[in-house]
């Protein structure tokens, strides 16, 4: 196989990292066919396309997204040479990419990327938003992996996955009940105000299916889609809340918030959702790896 052609590289990257040939092509003083011959001569070489059109954009491939890590890892190379032969040296790094849903809880987060955090040799990128735009981001290999807290829908040409991570109870909690007998559900919840996830939860659905059941119509003093504010609402207001321990775990330990009882039959699913490719970030196994692990102990 012949060597790497670093100027082709060097155009590729160009092109990537402005997402038009035309500009690249201006910035560099060519003709955006001249470009393009360069960007074809690369994808023959590596035998993959790096750029699919979509409308009037350039989009990269997974294969595409590979070959930009590393375009980036190399030109930063000569970066990191001058300053190590300036007495300045900086340590290679790998990056990892993850998408979570803006209401997921953020302790759960905290625990997925955990043995990341801190290594020397990672760089851990973490994107907040809607599971639309971040599934998008996903197709286009713009992040890794998503984490979510409901699969992503699926069919037969689909190339997303769903990774289980956890199951978590759910529990309502609140402020210690000093002086108060031992709240009871559901009977309680027709007179305790309560604070819930909004309606596009799961776990809101489950839980009014149980209350519509046992005939019990709450007080509910307010609906939060973000499991942040749901958090801080426990804490500051009277009543219970609908919540997975998880959410407020730090809160439990240290008082501030008791659990006054798990639902049952309710749980909260957490999903790493990952796009099939056939060139798999090494870092994302890991810790898709670590987290299989601690389920099979839990279920042991």
């Amino acid at each position: 196989m012949a060597d790497l052609n670093y100027n082709h590289l060097r155009y590729f990257w160009a092109v990537a990292h402005d997402g038009n040939l035309t500009r690249a092509a201006g910035r560099m003083n060519l003709s955006q066919s001249a470009l393009s011959v360069q960007i074809r001569k690369l994808e023959y070489q590596v035998g993959h396309p790096l750029f699919e059109r979509v409308g009037k954009k350039l989009v990269l491939t997974e294969a595409g997204r590979i070959a930009l890590d590393y375009a980036d890892t190399v030109f930063k190379a000569g970066g990191e040479l001058m300053s190590t032969l300036r007495g300045h040296p900086v340590a290679s790094r790998q990056v990892l990419r993850v998408g979570a849903l803006t209401t997921l809880s953020r302790n759960f987060q905290l625990e997925f990327v955990r043995p990341l955090v801190g290594r020397p040799d990672v760089e851990l990128i973490v994107r907040s938003g809607n599971i639309r735009d971040l599934l998008a981001q996903l197709e286009a290999h713009a992040i890794d992996v998503v984490l979510a807290n409901s699969a992503a829908p699926r069919d037969a040409r689909s190339s997303l996955r769903n990774h289980l991570l956890d199951e978590q109870p759910v529990s309502l909690v609140g402020r210690p009940r000093r002086g108060k007998r031992r709240f009871r559900f559901p009977g309680d919840l027709r007179t305790e105000p309560l604070l819930l996830p909004s309606l596009d939860s799961d776990i809101r659905v489950a839980f009014d299916r149980i209350l519509e059941l046992a005939g019990v119509r709450p007080t509910i003093l307010a609906e939060v889609d973000d499991m942040a504010m749901l958090r801080l609402l426990a804490r500051e207001r009277e009543g219970v809340t609908l919540v997975p321990p998880i959410v407020v775990r730090d809160e439990l330990e240290a008082g501030i918030l008791i659990e006054h009882c798990r639902i049952p039959g309710v749980t909260e699913s957490f999903y790493a959702i990952v796009k099939k490719r056939r060139f798999p970030n090494r870092l994302l196994s890991d810790v898709l790896g670590i987290a299989d692990t601690a389920i099979s102990k839990s279920a042991g």
